[in-house]
């Protein structure tokens, strides 16, 4: 391991990074440069000219040849008697790499740093400065400085790696950026608690520092150090050499997790829009790894990026076709673990893909990750809009298929015995509790939100709503609220379907599983066709039966009571006949039934006013002291019967047969009458 003492140290070895030739050919105090023009400080005159770009050298021939392989069979081979001009457009580098090599050749001192090495070593190359043509030359001080400095060091190996995006394919070829990566593999992979070097990070309550306190200052022993504090400084290389250094660094067995988070900030710094404002990657990668340092998107940028960008404020801009290559790339390194990265972000790069039309294949496999994670996901992320020809407004499809892969992902976990018989058992015990909805409840819900969302497009036609409403099982549903709200909210949206289409829509709903507001609800929704609400008003006859009989035998102490209805079919089965006949003349029916029962409400409403009209009347006609008229005669009346009575029983004492008697009797009646 590396700190900071031995990167100091290994520079003084390497004589502060400062390289020159031993021999002298031509005495110089420098270089002198003119406009576009670099000339050599002697009195001798130059007789070589080197043209790169809009650069000119005006050299002599010594120098280089006796260090340039290159230049030696460029003047050598040539046709012309003695050439005096050579074009290197080509050269690694460009001008400011063969500006430092051509110093090399003369004996003038070249300082070698981390932004220069890299150009300088592919120079060296290009020109054939090796040690046969004398000891000691460009190529043996360009690789020992690698090698004993560059790669001993965290900041100069990601500087290096950086400076290595214009070298291509020298760079790749000459190992460059296989040794730089594996190097910053192997810090960041180090334990926290033993870096002593210097990184950008997230310096907890610092603002703003120079670069020039931060350049020699290294962690505290006594500061603890976060497990994501490399993120930042990685997120600066380009995505080709970024995936370069992850792939390094999961081979050397970093936790998924932390990958994970990784590549969420990376794509956050170089995706804009990627990230929603207000909810930054820093709160995610914070929350994947555990850390309270995470590196946000607000995070202060010190450090490597004021080097290369300047400005501490300077954000990365990508082109579309670069963004496509982001997408790529990072599709394809997410660890295959689940959760390495939130659904949401999945999501979120989904969308981006579908709208910048990344490879297919690519899209398939990101949409199968998002399959294994899908009850995480939320209904703000699912409103993905429709960026291919059809005129939905958001891609229902495309969360079809989502649902398509979590189903099938669902169906492999639960294939295992061990994890079949554990997540039976807690599906079954969650959904009795009813307070701890399994995986499939989860995404029932969400669905359901969806399909209220969606249903106010007018464009969204009823195949696909009843595809996606039916997908899942009967099972993942304890209650159909939800999906009775996206069914009402379709019908409002759409109030041209036919009766066959509103029936066709409201199969998909079961009319046991709604709640008492629901059932409400729906007894008064004249956008649902009649038998939906006949059905409903039985399920709530139903339930309201099955709970009073429950409680009766229950109390009775019977336990094989079994429910009236039980399920979705017999509760269709058991609606009456007539309904399932002609529900025209069942409508017309009910019609007569609703006029004939506001008719005998009018005459009873009528009865109760004469009754007490003559309620007051007789109340009037009674006086407290004085007996009525009515009274008297009642009076009368009673004697007169009793005085009957006793007249009859002796009579009768008299009569010989039955036959006078019942004459007798039929003609006192008659007389009362």
């Amino acid at each position: 391991m590396w700190d900071s003492e031995s990167e100091s140290g290994a520079g003084r070895e390497y004589k502060n990074g400062v390289v020159s030739s031993s021999k002298q050919g031509v005495k110089t105090d420098g270089f002198e440069q003119r406009g576009q023009s670099w000339h050599v400080a002697t009195d001798i005159p130059s007789d070589f000219l080197i043209q790169i770009g809009d650069s000119s050298f005006h050299l002599h021939k010594y120098p280089l040849l006796s260090r340039s392989g290159k230049m030696n069979r460029l003047i050598f081979e040539s046709r012309e008697g003695d050439l005096d001009q050579v074009v290197l457009d080509d050269i690694p580098g460009g001008a400011e790499a063969f500006e430092l090599a051509a110093k090399f050749c003369y004996g003038i001192a070249v300082d070698l740093t981390a932004t220069n090495i890299s150009g300088l070593r592919c120079a060296a190359e290009y020109l054939e400065m090796t040690e046969d043509l004398e000891e000691g030359n460009l190529i043996f001080k360009t690789e020992a400085f690698l090698s004993y400095v560059v790669l001993s060091s965290w900041r100069d190996s990601i500087l290096v790696l950086k400076n290595c995006e214009k070298l291509s394919p020298w760079s790749e070829n000459l190992q460059i950026v296989r040794r730089c990566s594996e190097s910053i593999a192997w810090k960041a992979c180090a334990n926290p608690k033993g870096i002593r070097w210097a990184y950008t990070g997230k310096p907890p309550k610092v603002s703003s520092p120079k670069w020039s306190e931060m350049k020699d200052s290294s962690p505290s022993r006594n500061q603890q150090v976060p497990v994501d504090w490399w993120f930042e400084d990685v997120s600066i290389l380009r995505i080709d050499h970024f995936v370069r250094v992850i792939t390094a660094i999961k081979v050397k067995g970093m936790r998924f997790e932390l990958v994970g988070a990784a590549l969420m900030h990376y794509a956050g710094k170089w995706l804009p829009g990627l990230i929603k404002e207000g909810s930054g990657n820093g709160d995610e990668a914070s929350n994947s790894t555990g850390s309270s340092n995470g590196s946000g998107g607000s995070c202060w940028r010190g450090g490597l990026h004021m080097i290369l960008a300047g400005n501490k404020d300077d954000i990365p801009t990508v082109q579309s076709k670069d963004q496509r290559l982001i997408i790529e790339s990072l599709i394809s390194i997410i660890p295959p673990q689940k959760d390495s990265v939130s659904c949401s972000f999945l999501l979120r790069l989904l969308r981006m893909a579908n709208m910048l039309k990344v490879a297919p294949a690519l899209v398939t496999e990101l949409e199968k990750r998002v399959g294994m994670q899908f009850e995480q996901a939320t209904l703000p992320d699912l409103l993905i809009p429709s960026y291919s020809k059809t005129d939905t407004l958001y891609d229902v499809d495309l969360v079809q298929r989502l649902l398509e892969h979590f189903l099938v992902q669902e169906q492999t976990d639960g294939s295992s015995p061990i994890h079949q018989s554990f997540s039976d058992k807690h599906m079954y015990e969650g959904s009795q509790r009813g307070n701890v909805p399994n995986a499939k409840m989860r995404v029932a819900r969400l669905v359901d939100s969806y399909l209220t969302e969606v249903s106010r497009d007018r464009n969204l036609s009823l195949t696909k709503f009843q595809v996606l409403a039916e997908a899942l099982p009967e099972s993942a549903r304890t209650c159909d609220d939800g999906l009775y709200r996206a069914i009402d909210s379709y019908l409002k949206a759409h109030p041209t379907l036919s009766e066959h289409e509103r029936k066709r829509l409201c199969r998909v709903m079961d009319c046991q599983k709604l709640s008492i507001d629901a059932c409400m609800h729906a007894a008064q929704n004249e956008r649902l066709p009649l038998r939906v609400v006949v059905q409903v008003l039985f399920s709530e006859q139903v339930k309201i039966s099955n709970a009073i009989a429950t409680n009766s035998l229950k109390e009775a102490g019977d336990s094989h009571f079994q429910p009236m209805v039980s399920n979705r079919k017999t509760l269709l089965e058991g609606t009456p006949q007539s309904f399932q006949e002609g529900w025209a003349t069942a409508k017309k029916d009910i019609n007569t039934l609703k006029f004939e029962l506001e008719s005998v409400k009018a005459k009873y409403v009528e009865l109760q006013n004469d009754f007490d009209t003559l309620q007051r009347q007789f109340d009037k006609m009674v006086k407290p002291k004085h007996a009525s008229a009515w009274t008297s005669g009642w009076k009368k009346l009673g004697k007169l019967t009793k005085m009957t009575g006793l007249e009859t029983n002796e009579m009768g004492s008299q009569m010989p047969n039955a036959d006078q008697t019942r004459k007798a009797t039929r003609r006192w009646r008659n007389s009362i009458s």
